[in-house]
């Protein structure tokens, strides 16, 4: 059964940090992207970042560039998204996915953590 379970979500102040992590399980990813998407009550869901297991080359949203940093490690099976700099803006339940071909669906989803950052 293949999973994606993100976890690091909480409660921070606008400028602050916070690393979420996403554990994968179930099968292998090495040929996948994996990303991160958020979705704020109200607001459609939004990319913020992929970055592909092989090469490690990484792509973000324009809305995030320069502030947030994708990364895997192969060794865990786990990608991360390290969030700097954070703004209220960004406050939304932040998804993992995975997807074989980044011009189609996304083909797994985690379940979310939740971010919320306070001004």
């Amino acid at each position: 059964q293949v999973q994606l379970v993100e976890s690091g979500g909480g409660l921070v102040q606008a400028g602050g940090s916070l690393r979420l992590s996403c554990a994968t399980s179930g099968r292998t990813f090495s040929r996948y992207a994996m990303g991160w998407f958020r979705q704020a009550p109200g607001k459609e869901r939004e990319f913020v970042a992929r970055i592909r297991w092989s090469s490690g080359n990484t792509y973000y949203g324009d809305s995030v560039k320069g502030r947030f940093t994708i990364s895997r490690d192969n060794a865990k099976n786990t990608v991360y998204l390290q969030m700097n700099s954070l703004k209220p803006e960004d406050t939304a339940l932040y998804y993992c996915a995975a997807t074989i071909n980044i011009y189609s669906d996304w083909d797994y989803w985690g379940q979310g953590t939740q971010v919320t950052v306070s001004s």
